[in-house]
């Protein structure tokens, strides 16, 4: 949950952190968002601040290596596009996939790398593909973005031959 990330990051000053759970609250709340989901990272610390501030915490269905699995054929396909984000295509860059001994897939990021806001978008991406909701919103740093259901069309840009 790249919300999440965002508060930790940065300056570890307690004030600092409050400040940022402050915004990430008001973010909420503007949006009408009384549920979040996240993955286990925190344990119970994230649950609990959400709960106490009035917004519930779901865990997340499927684990971040299956989500990136599942994120590859809908950028393939062209029904999602990236945010023109630095620090997301970072990220799925250097995500790496390993093959256990029983043939099983798993992609993560490497030791000491990050994969907070790719694993976000994917797991947003994997929402609105898997539910029909009519917004879906994913919060990045200050901004927050918004899934229409059906995209508007793209103009479609003329071919040479």
């Amino acid at each position: 949950m790249t919300a999440w990330s965002w508060i930790w990051s940065g300056s570890g000053n307690p004030r600092s952190l409050r400040n940022r759970w402050s915004k990430i609250l008001r973010l909420l709340k503007a949006y009408g968002i009384s549920t979040v989901e996240g993955d286990r990272y925190s344990g119970q610390f994230a649950q609990e601040l959400f709960r106490k501030c009035g917004i519930s915490y779901r865990i997340a269905e499927r684990p971040k290596s299956e989500l990136y699995l599942d994120l590859l054929p809908l950028l393939n396909s062209g029904k999602v596009e990236l945010l023109d984000n630095p620090r997301l295509i970072n990220q799925l860059c250097r995500l790496e996939r390993r093959t256990s001994r029983g043939g099983k897939d798993s992609i993560d990021h490497a030791p000491g790398a990050h994969d907070d806001v790719c694993n976000s978008v994917a797991g947003c991406l994997w929402m609105a593909a898997q539910r029909q909701r009519k917004k879906l919103w994913f919060f990045s740093g200050d901004s927050a973005f918004g899934m229409e259901q059906q995209p508007p069309q793209r103009p479609r840009r003329a071919r040479s031959i």
